[in-house]
């Protein structure tokens, strides 16, 4: 982990700073995105109910922003249907960006280590996050059908480990299960 790299939560001042950010991150770094549909995830999360300004975040090195990622509320489902249940007890960590100048520099593993722990004083059970196992099992996330939450879309259906959780405390997702649907939101 890097000492040099600062997180703290995001301000309107930041907004034209990110989408700069986010769109170098994924256009360079994903073969799936070009950005602009995370700049829409990100919009629709800040003016949806499960927005946590606290838990926004962007990363800093030298002053200058290098990530940004947050964690929002997400009620898990009883059904792979949706029928969303208890948003209070799961923070869905999405979507993370890190700037592309700063690919490959360990930006990413730190800003989600602090992260992580600014989740676990808000008092959640637990952490889903989709993305690259290689990359998220580096700070503690696992395959979440371990914990008895399962995908319904995108990269999980087709790589399960894909779709992740991650406990606060040990044993603290051990009665809570259900099915991520992301049908909140149109860009997700």
């Amino acid at each position: 982990m890097r000492n040099d790299i600062t997180i703290r939560p995001e301000t309107p001042k930041d907004y034209k700073d990110i989408v700069s950010l986010v769109i170098r991150s994924f256009s360079e770094g994903t073969p799936y995105s070009d950005g602009t549909d995370i700049i829409a995830l990100i919009e629709e999360i800040r003016i949806s109910e499960y927005y946590i300004p606290e838990l926004s975040f962007v990363a800093e090195l030298d002053g200058k922003i290098v990530g940004h990622f947050l964690f929002s509320r997400f009620p898990l489902s009883e059904t792979k249907d949706g029928g969303h249940i208890n948003a209070d007890d799961i923070a869905m960590l999405a979507p993370v960006s890190v700037h592309a100048d700063h690919f490959h520099q360990h930006v990413g593993k730190t800003m989600l280590t602090l992260g992580i722990q600014k989740v676990k004083e808000f008092g959640f059970k637990g952490i889903t996050v989709e993305g690259d196992y290689h990359f998220y099992n580096q700070v503690g996330f696992r395959t979440s059908s371990e914990f008895g939450i399962y995908p319904t879309s995108g990269f999980p259906l087709q790589e399960p480990r894909c779709m992740m959780c991650q406990e606060t405390s040990e044993r603290s997702l051990k009665d809570i299960g259900g099915y991520v649907v992301y049908d909140m939101y149109y860009n997700a």
